[in-house]
């Protein structure tokens, strides 16, 4: 509904002036983790000509939020929460996860990212199988596919994304937002374009890290390894 819109673009701008927040965790109440737009007030023509209300304004937030945000699918995402939980850094889900694009089968066609984000991270015939089909794809088969990054039991999925969360916050918040931010714009860009994209970004940001500091998380870093296994 275009009220949840904008409860959403309103959590993710406080987050990312936030500076206690290192990261974000994007779930949904109850069965689902969203079930796409409230296709009655999308017909009324609330909230705007289309109906759509604040999407736009909603996918910028979490696009130019700096922190990395994970998206915790305890359910169905379907259509517009399809593409919700695409806008995410990270996708976690539930082995009762259920994904699908609808828009097809109710006369629309994406606006949120949906037909540029999958075929990037499917591949081109996986994301027009589910485009243009408008079938549903288990959890499983959402990994295998590398939709998401893990499936974990349903009770698991919680702890497991907020883990990350905790991984994350424990790196250096200023070294994260930077990272992501080059993997977000490099992303875009040719890979001819991208490298010295990089290496720019790296020297300057080499120009105002000291030795002491990096030297002095040094052990940090070696110990967690260990503690890892590595």
């Amino acid at each position: 509904s275009i009220a949840l819109q904008g409860a959403l673009i309103d959590a993710f701008r406080e987050a990312a002036a936030d500076e206690a927040t290192a990261a974000v965790v994007l779930t949904g109440a109850g069965k689902a983790f969203c079930a796409g737009f409230d296709l009655k007030e999308l017909a009324s023509g609330v909230g705007g000509g289309d109906g759509a209300g604040r999407q736009n304004e909603l996918a910028d937030a979490i696009a130019s939020c700096p922190k990395p945000v994970i998206a915790a699918v305890n359910g169905h995402a379907v259509t517009g929460g399809f593409e919700l939980a695409l806008a995410c850094d990270l996708l976690v889900a539930s082995s009762e996860a259920r994904f699908a694009d609808t828009h097809t089968r109710v006369g629309m066609v994406p606006g949120w990212g949906r037909s540029q984000r999958l075929p990037r991270l499917v591949g081109i015939h996986r994301a027009k199988e589910l485009s243009l089909t408008g079938n549903y794809i288990d959890a499983a088969t959402a990994e295998r596919w590398g939709l998401v990054n893990r499936v974990v039991a349903p009770d698991a999925l919680v702890p497991a994304c907020l883990a990350l969360a905790a991984d994350m916050a424990s790196c250096v918040p200023a070294a994260n937002r930077e990272t992501k931010r080059l993997i977000d714009e490099g992303f875009g860009m040719p890979l001819r374009e991208a490298m010295p994209f990089e290496n720019r970004a790296a020297t300057e940001w080499a120009k105002r890290v000291s030795g002491d500091a990096i030297g002095a998380r040094r052990a940090g870093v070696l110990e967690r390894g260990r503690e890892q296994g590595s």
